[in-house]
């Protein structure tokens, strides 16, 4: 069933202000960047969200709940291949629609370890990296540097190619060989069958 145009717009923005989030930080991302990335006036955005704080806040609680509803797609299967398989696929196809929230995970995650010269807002981002890093069984207080190190690379190289795919239009050539390249961050070098229903993310 179609979600509400209301929503649908919505989304665009948060998704668009994620990626300038991602890129420059709160403290040094502009309200009339914000505006601009989304194609509004600046009153116009603040006809949506009356602040910067606001439309970071929605951002993010935007980017917990879709990791959330990814996390419960793949809890049912053990930690291993098929889970990081499935998880992959799923990732990709979301990072391919909603851009700017991968990245904005990924900023999460990259400040793992960070000092207090991080912006609070940019440390931790309401929990988004707990759920990304449980999508394939990864407690990062717990240990386990490389697998750590692997789902952190995999990330990392989700966003930047799915930004990439995005502004080349190559998305749907670019899908398989991203999720290829994601799995073997993982270590993963046989990927087996990739899952082509992208109907399985809710975008």
């Amino acid at each position: 069933m179609a979600r509400p145009l209301r929503l649908q717009v919505d989304e665009q923005i948060l998704d668009r202000a994620a990626g300038l989030f991602a890129r420059h930080g709160f403290a040094q991302t502009s309200l009339q960047a914000l505006a601009d990335a989304a194609g509004l006036s600046k009153a116009g955005l603040l006809h949506h969200y009356p602040s910067k704080d606001a439309l970071f806040a929605a951002a993010v609680e935007l980017g917990r709940e879709q990791s959330a509803e990814l996390l419960e797609r793949v809890r049912v299967l053990p930690v291993g291949a098929e889970r990081d398989r499935r998880a992959v696929a799923l990732l990709v196809d979301f990072a391919l629609a909603r851009p700017g929230l991968i990245a904005l995970a990924s900023r999460a995650i990259s400040t793992l370890g960070a000092g207090a010269e991080v912006d609070p807002r940019d440390r931790g981002l309401d929990g988004i990296d707990r759920l990304v890093f449980a999508l394939f069984g990864v407690d990062p207080e717990a240990g386990g540097t490389e697998r750590l190190v692997r789902v952190v690379g995999m990330l990392s190289a989700l966003a930047v190619l799915s930004l990439a795919a995005g502004h080349g239009g190559v998305a749907a050539e670019w899908r398989p060989h991203i999720i290829t390249t994601c799995l073997d961050a993982l270590g993963h070098r046989d990927p087996g069958p990739v899952p082509s229903d992208r109907s399985q993310v809710r975008v």
